[in-house]
């Protein structure tokens, strides 16, 4: 499994692996820190699932997501914001994301997303 996560906080990157890391995912994670920077490493590879920001510089979140389902409907893409308001996951929902985590969030509420997108198995 290879994961990109594009964030401009080193912070949050460092959460969301330690997350995956007590989910027991097995993953080798590739850190993106703005939305240009992620659509460069996703050019470069390949990956299983994309985790990606809203706001960012350079490029945003949605942005990104935008230029990615352009060119490819398969990979998984969730949305880690904290951006909550209904138009907004709306509008990443339109753009193509695949789940939507609301910052700040738990590890079930991870779990579950990710179980969702059959990343994890079910309990």
């Amino acid at each position: 499994m290879k994961i990109l996560m594009v964030d401009d906080s080193k912070t949050m990157l460092r959460i969301e692996k330690n997350v995956l890391q007590k989910l027991g995912l097995n993953a080798e994670i590739v850190e993106a820190y703005d939305g240009e920077d992620g659509w460069e490493k996703y050019q470069q590879d390949k990956y299983d699932l994309i985790m990606v920001d809203w706001n960012m510089p350079k490029m945003t979140g949605i942005e990104l997501v935008k230029k990615i389902r352009a060119v490819d409907k398969e990979t998984k893409i969730v949305m880690v914001t904290s951006e909550s308001e209904k138009s907004h996951i709306i509008e990443a929902i339109k753009a193509g994301v695949n789940q939507y985590i609301v910052k700040p969030f738990d590890e079930n509420t991870m779990k579950r997303k990710l179980q969702e997108l059959k990343i994890l198995p079910p309990d």
